[in-house]
């Protein structure tokens, strides 16, 4: 039995280490992609885990096939396709840490994803099946994850979404939000960002996170707040958790997704349902998942910045 399967996109971040004379940046590649990113967290917290997705037949594909096995991430359900390039992500960081993504996915391995390339037995072994925005940005990707939601609702599992918004992949505002709409429909538990409740709805995060407990039967959200922290709802009450003072912020690269699998790895211990969940037990889980998620950009790249369980507990207990 796996906790969670997640589909999506599973890439290269080259991010800029140094810069030279002339202005043009030093990279490194790091392992990534937002599901990734996530289940590298619940791995680390003590939770199976397994990906759906497609890479190239490629020497990136390769490496991050191998960088998953590592991290104990089942790979039975990954794709390497010699027909495409793995995924590749530029990151850009601001004096503050904050990052900007350009990518070469015209198409990418991820978006050329087929649904009669999902491992539906996986979802079927799972828990909980995850997903994100990025997966509905193009087809055949997109009805693929939309097959395989389908899947997951009929056999019962939780699902969880990640609306993941990055504007320069899709062809205008109206496809983002009518996408991210329907994935925010099919989910029991989100995450989505206070950047991302303005730009679909125009509210604040208690405004959309009430929102989507009353119009979309969303039965548990985390609205993060960037480095302010998050706040969380469900039906049985709401709050909010700062998030720990005094972190040197390096990259800010998979934190949110680091707070997303951190915070389902918690909720899975409590062994209850979304909407059961107490406002201290909501709580405890955001507390977890704010030090989690803040400790990992201390460090470069997504799923290697995970950080470990002791540090977490230290920074709690301070």
């Amino acid at each position: 039995m796996l906790d969670v399967v997640a589909l999506g996109e599973l890439l290269i971040d080259f991010a800029p280490v140094s810069t030279d004379a002339a202005g043009y940046p030093t990279l490194a590649a790091q392992p990534g992609g937002a599901p990734g990113n996530f289940l590298a967290a619940l791995q680390k917290y003590g939770c199976t885990t397994a990906l759906i997705g497609k890479v190239g037949a490629d020497r990136f594909g390769e490496l991050l096939k191998a960088t998953l096995a590592e991290k104990d991430i089942g790979t039975r359900g990954i794709v390497a396709d010699p027909a495409v390039f793995t995924t590749l992500a530029f990151v850009t960081l601001d004096a503050t840490g904050n990052r900007a993504f350009s990518f070469a996915r015209k198409p990418g391995a991820d978006t050329c994803l087929r649904a009669d390339e999902v491992d539906t037995a996986l979802i079927d072994e799972a828990r909980v099946f995850h997903f994100g925005s990025l997966s509905l940005t193009d087809e055949p990707a997109r009805a693929a994850t939309r097959a395989a939601v389908a899947h997951a609702k009929e056999a019962g599992k939780y699902i969880s979404f990640d609306p993941n918004l990055r504007r320069p992949l899709w062809p205008g505002e109206a496809a983002a939000k009518e996408q991210i709409e329907w994935g925010l429909r099919q989910a029991d538990i989100v995450k989505i960002s206070d950047e991302e409740i303005a730009f679909l709805w125009g509210l604040s995060p208690e405004e959309g996170a009430g929102k989507l407990l009353a119009e979309y039967g969303v039965q548990l959200v985390y609205a993060t707040l960037g480095p302010r922290g998050c706040h969380f709802a469900n039906r049985q009450g709401c709050g909010e958790v700062a998030s720990p003072a005094g972190i040197r912020v390096v990259d800010t690269t998979g934190a949110g997704d680091i707070f997303g699998g951190s915070a389902m790895s918690r909720f899975l211990k409590t062994g209850k349902a979304p909407a059961a969940l107490t406002v201290e037990e909501m709580r405890a889980i955001t507390r977890f998942a704010c030090c989690a998620a803040s400790l990992s950009t201390q460090s470069h790249g997504g799923i290697n910045s995970v950080p470990e369980k002791a540090a977490v507990q230290a920074l709690l207990e301070a």
